[in-house]
């Protein structure tokens, strides 16, 4: 046999073993992991986080790629899009590969693309038999957005870039004949586009690919997601309310906010805010790694470390005060995540795989026994040596004195004295104020840092809790008349490393005073630091 014959049947095969991989490939459905919200109960503003699993059919899917501009008016936003876009393309690239149907919808760009064969493609396609309402229109809000609050104060556009930057970039983008007011004239050339894409800014246009393929899934991925993302004609709220199963690929998108603007958080929190927006009343949300494998995505200037508020106990509305707070105090510095007990099943807690992503617990429950998984994520987090803040409760929060569990669930009896560091034995009655003063050797301690002790007191009963363990280093000292002095907040270094803080102090009433917000954030910032005490 000739050599060129063999290196033609090397060739072929080569060739057929593509194909077949190929063909394997775009057989295979897309796994995917949709993460929504679910009020814990009708009207009671408060959220469980639910994964539901799902295979999609490839053919039945399109991704759409939202503006993703060569420019915007917003330096960082111009910043942080090409940032994404590397990864975006590798998105894009994999779902392609499987048969997905890839839609670039750079508005009021198309025009760039009039010759290319994508945008053929696009005015090629055959009209939809009939169009849901409005389609060819922007889209401002959907019915069941109105159960709900936007989070975000937008009104100024959403720009965040430094004065000074920002004027220098306009006066750039004018120097190359650019409206530094909308100087996007394409889609950024790091996302490919392939002859058999499809490019249509278009809702009808759309309408009709989705249509023509048999498409019923959709994926949104792009900027902006409180602006167009969600409004445009093929954005989330038209997909959503006229019958796609349609998701949001929340960290291959972007925010237009403005720290400076309500709820005053950092860019990165607002972006979370609306994705939490969208999870409630618009769609479920997915990540690229659930395509690519790996981490999910995150920008480089998004060092924000993951706290995890679990809220479960009935007495101290706690389920109020804590989102409260953090909104005010943590949202510019970290990512916060909440857990809610369940409102029919006391002993669970729904969601709590999120700390397997956390960098720090902030514990607030009460007497709860937990099925067997569940308990494995609290142990599995505390056991590697991450940190803990408690409040009022959480010393006895997985404690049930002693008696039984319910079947199938368990119960970590000396979680007081084994990791918060306290002996947790009763309470005085409710009534007279709890005095408090700073104890000895503790004056300079950094959780103290800016607390006008003088003006704090604690609302609720004085716990009694002591000795604490020798690990623990008391900060306050409560009192109420003709009973025991007794530590009302302390550290300790636990025995699988970790740091920890806990407060008695967590009433309701408590929340009403500065110097409690003051004190928990420092502690929360304590717990999290790298430098030793």
């Amino acid at each position: 046999m000739s050599r060129s014959l063999i290196t033609l049947l090397v060739v072929a095969a080569s060739v057929l073993a593509s194909g077949i991989a190929q063909h394997a490939a775009a057989a295979d459905g897309i796994q995917l992991h949709k993460r929504y919200q679910e009020e814990t109960a009708e009207g009671s503003g408060r959220f469980h986080t639910r994964i539901k699993s799902e295979t999609w059919e490839p053919k039945a899917t399109a991704v759409i790629v939202c503006d993703m501009w060569d420019r915007h008016h917003c330096l960082n936003a111009t910043r942080r899009g090409a940032e994404v876009a590397p990864r975006m393309n590798q998105v894009l690239k994999k779902l392609r590969s499987q048969g997905v149907t890839v839609i670039h919808a750079p508005s009021s760009c198309v025009g760039a693309y009039q010759d290319h064969p994508a945008r053929k493609h696009a005015m090629q396609t055959p009209r939809a038999k009939s169009f849901p309402a409005e389609i060819s229109q922007w889209c401002h809000q959907i019915p069941s957005e109105e159960q709900g609050e936007y989070p975000i104060d937008q009104s100024d556009g959403g720009e965040d870039d430094d004065p000074q930057e920002h004027a220098a970039w306009a006066k750039k983008l004018e120097q190359l004949g650019l409206n530094p007011r909308g100087p996007w004239k394409s889609q950024t050339d790091l996302l490919e586009i392939k002859p058999q894409d499809y490019i249509s800014d278009q809702g009808e246009e759309i309408w009709s690919i989705l249509a023509d393929r048999g498409i019923d899934n959709v994926i949104l991925l792009g900027v902006h997601t409180n602006m167009c993302v969600l409004g445009r004609p093929f954005g989330l709220r038209q997909m959503a309310r006229n019958g796609k199963n349609v998701v949001l690929m929340r960290d291959m998108t972007d925010t237009m906010y403005n720290p400076q603007r309500k709820p005053f958080v950092s860019h990165f929190t607002g972006t979370d805010l609306i994705v939490a927006h969208i999870e409630k009343w618009v769609c479920p949300t997915i990540t690229s790694d659930q395509i690519l494998g790996g981490s999910e995505f995150r920008f480089q200037h998004d060092k924000r470390p993951h706290v995890v508020i679990v809220m479960a106990e009935r007495e101290y509305e706690t389920n109020v005060s804590l989102p409260q707070f953090a909104l005010a105090n943590l949202g510019k510095k970290y990512r916060v995540s909440y857990v809610h007990a369940d409102a029919k099943e006391r002993n669970t807690l729904p969601g709590i795989e999120v700390l397997e992503d956390a960098d720090l617990l902030l514990l607030s429950v009460r007497r709860r026994a937990l099925p067997q998984a569940q308990m494995k994520v609290i142990r599995r987090f505390i056991e590697s040596g991450k940190p803990v803040v408690g409040i009022r409760t959480a010393n006895h929060a997985l404690s049930l004195r002693g008696k039984e569990p319910p079947e199938g669930c368990v119960v970590w009896e000396n979680f007081d004295q084994q990791v918060i560091g306290g002996n947790y034995s009763n309470h005085h009655g409710a009534g007279p104020k709890v005095a408090l003063e700073v104890a000895k050797t503790a004056a300079k301690h950094p959780v103290l840092a800016d607390v006008d002790v003088s003006k704090l007191q604690g609302c609720g009963s004085l716990y009694v809790v002591s000795p604490l363990a020798d690990s623990a280093t008391p900060l306050l000292i409560g009192a109420i008349p003709g009973k025991d002095a007794e530590p009302i907040a302390w550290t300790n270094k636990n025995p699988f490393g970790g740091r920890v803080f806990y407060t008695s102090l967590g009433h309701v009433d408590d929340f009403a005073q500065p110097g409690m917000n003051q004190l928990l954030s420092n502690a929360i910032d304590w717990a999290l630091a790298s430098q030793p005490e």
